[in-house]
């Protein structure tokens, strides 16, 4: 399958996009100017010098600006040499950093091992952090971001533009050359060619403009209100984990210790939308928006690392604090919090205690003492679940006696297969050119998640059954599960 926004889905066919586009342009642009030139017989003739003029000025200006979508550099960070090292050496003290600021920063990217700026997300098509990432966008080859969304932005507006222009001739050609000649003889009309080529024309200019203007319209809608790609992507993931919370679901935890429910967090860089838009082109100047050359777009601070575009966004104080955008994901949190510092959950209750994460045993008899214990601590937390779940059973026979219980469990959609959540339109990080694995990561390395971070459960869309049922089951419970069936399987 193909989408509008994230380019082929099948593997290896985005190699393909770019001279899909290209032959595109040549098919819709200049085969149909042959065809109009050089077919006397299709009503209303040739061009003329004023429709031709205007048509290949449009085209000309989308190859303009479809070259510089494809070739300008999305933004790179650069990093002092100082701070690398001081990071490195805060990452073996296990120092949390949170905020905007170098000395705050909780976000810690992996494949780049450089701390990660406000917005920014790694791209896995170009293998480095990208900011302001909207999506990797496989028609241009190209990430968009705060760098090049301008020049996609002037792509989309001079494609449609010329696809208007385009409809305009097409359309003369189809009514006053088809349909206005349909009670003349064939051989009095237009030839099999010219009425072949009408037909593929106009199918291809009808899929590419409902594309093309969707495309723009969301592309515009979004950037309007200071989101990208992503950001709509993480809000909508949020108001899921939400409304999943306000149900009162019972994934919140079985022990009252699953997790926490979470707070309502605004999106804090919407601004309204000319200063959105302002940011976005890099220019206050509404003119300078649309020149397909010399229009320019904001350009990342080097020179003053941590301040400045690209690396610091105005926020609108809508929340309680400053650098609460992105809402902590649940899963990864329950995940790496799960496996912080190599500790298993029945051994979370000594996160904060200080006690050693390896205990050494002076005697043989102290081991078999504390083997007996982890024993009787497992037991007790398997009757803890099963007296839970017995109790769950008692509640729920006694909901089913309620007439419109069953009524309003029908209204909840059910969980979506699958560690990965998905959007309304069944979209993922991954499909937007995000680095997923990458991404896991909360705090610095050797940290696993900082403590400041709340956990959360996850939202709607998580098939968390097999992770949160085996999580807290003994080692030897595992195994024996296992034994069971491979010996079903043999059977």
């Amino acid at each position: 399958m193909t989408n509008i926004q994230t380019g082929p889905t099948t593997r290896g066919l985005s190699r393909f996009a770019i001279p899909a586009v290209c032959g595109l342009i040549t098919f819709l642009g200049y085969y149909s100017q042959y065809l109009f030139n050089t077919s006397p017989d299709l009503a209303p003739g040739p061009l003329t010098r004023r429709e031709s003029i205007t048509l290949n000025t449009l085209l000309v200006c989308l190859w303009l600006t479809y070259y510089q979508a494809c070739t300008v550099d999305p933004g790179r960070y650069k990093f002092p040499p100082k701070e690398k090292e001081e990071d490195n050496n805060n990452n073996d003290n296990h120092i949390t950093r949170r905020g905007g600021g170098p000395q705050q920063n909780a976000r810690w990217c992996k494949k780049c091992s450089a701390p990660k700026p406000t917005r920014a997300h790694h791209c896995r098509h170009c293998a480095r952090c990208i900011p302001r990432m909207d999506h990797h966008c496989p028609w241009t080859g190209n990430c968009v971001s705060l760098q090049t969304f301008p020049h996609f932005l002037r792509f989309l507006v001079y494609t449609n533009a010329a696809l208007v222009c385009f409809a305009r001739l097409l359309w003369a050609r189809l009514y006053y050359g088809l349909w206005d000649q349909r009670h003349v003889p064939a051989y009095l009309g237009p030839s099999v060619g010219a009425l072949l080529g009408c037909t593929m024309l106009s199918i291809a200019w009808f899929a590419t403009q409902f594309a093309l203007t969707v495309l723009l319209v969301t592309t515009v809608r979004s950037w309007m209100l200071g989101k990208t790609m992503i950001e709509e992507w993480e809000a909508e993931k949020h108001e899921a984990l939400l409304a999943r919370s306000y149900d009162g679901d019972d994934y919140w935890g079985a022990d009252g210790h699953g997790g926490f429910v979470p707070v309502k967090v605004e999106f804090p860089y919407d601004n309204g939308f000319w200063t959105n838009m302002a940011q976005a082109m890099g220019t206050n100047n509404f003119l300078r928006w649309f020149l397909p050359v010399g229009g320019g777009g904001p350009k990342i601070s080097n020179d003053t690392p941590w301040k400045g575009t690209g690396w610091e966004y105005e926020e609108n104080g809508f929340n309680d604090r400053v650098g609460m955008w992105p809402p902590p994901d649940p899963e990864k949190l329950r995940r790496e919090r799960a496996g912080a510092g190599g500790k298993w959950p029945g051994a979370r209750e000594n996160l904060g205690t200080g006690k050693p994460e390896v205990e050494y045993y002076r005697s043989s008899e102290d081991m078999k003492a504390a083997f007996k214990r982890r024993q009787q601590e497992d037991l007790r937390r398997r009757q803890q679940r099963r007296q839970h779940s017995s109790e769950e059973d008692e509640i729920m026979a006694e909901l089913e006696e309620d007439e419109g219980y069953e009524q309003r469990s029908r209204t909840r959609s059910p969980p979506q297969q699958g560690r990965t959540w998905m959007n309304s339109e069944g979209d993922t990080l991954w499909d937007y050119g995000v680095d997923v694995d990458e991404e896991e990561s909360y705090g610095y390395p050797g940290q696993g998640v900082s403590e400041s971070v709340p956990l959360v459960g996850t939202a709607t869309g998580y098939d968390d059954d097999q992770g949160d049922e085996d999580e807290d089951v003994p080692l030897a419970e595992l195994m024996r599960r296992r034994r069971v069936r491979s010996s079903e399987g043999y059977e």
